[in-house]
C-alpha cells in the first residue's frame, strides 16, 4: 500500500473514532438522564407503594380489630344464650312439675265430683221413692 492510502485509512479511522467518541458522551449524558428519571420514578413508586402498604396495613388492622370485637361479642352472646337456655329449662321443669301436680289435683277433684254426683243421684232416687210411698 502506498503511504497516502495508509494515511487516508488512518485518517478515516481517526475520524470514525472521534465521531464515535463524540457520540458516546452524548449517549452517556442521555443515558444518565434516563437513569436519573428511572431512579426518580422508582423512588416515587416506592413512596406510593409504602404509602399504600401503610394504608393497607391500617385497613387490615382495623378489620382485624373489628373482627376480634365481633368474635368477643359473639362469644359473650353465646354464653348469655346458654345461661338463658339453662334458666328456661329449669323454669320449664318447674312448670312441668307444677302442671303434673295440678293435673293430679284436677283428677282427684273430678273423681270427688263424680262420687258426689252419684251420691246426689242416689239420694234423688231415694227421695222419689219416698215421695211415691208417701202418696
Amino acid at each position: 500500500m502506498s503511504k497516502g492510502k495508509e494515511l487516508s485509512d488512518r485518517d478515516r479511522d481517526l475520524l470514525l473514532i472521534r465521531s464515535a467518541s463524540g457520540a458516546k458522551p452524548t449517549q452517556m449524558a442521555q443515558m444518565e438522564r434516563m437513569l436519573q428519571q428511572t431512579k426518580s420514578l422508582m423512588k416515587t413508586t416506592e413512596a406510593e407503594s409504602e404509602s399504600k402498604d401503610c394504608e393497607n396495613v391500617m385497613v387490615y388492622s382495623l378489620l382485624v380489630t373489628d373482627l376480634e370485637e365481633k368474635v368477643q361479642r359473639s362469644r359473650k352472646e353465646r354464653r348469655n344464650s346458654l345461661h338463658r337456655t339453662q334458666l328456661l329449662e329449669t323454669q320449664m321443669k318447674t312448670v312441668h312439675g307444677e302442671l303434673i301436680g295440678t293435673l293430679d289435683h284436677l283428677q282427684e277433684l273430678r273423681n270427688k265430683l263424680r262420687r258426689t254426683q252419684q251420691n246426689a243421684e242416689e239420694r234423688e232416687e231415694a227421695m222419689r221413692k219416698l215421695a211415691t210411698e208417701l202418696r
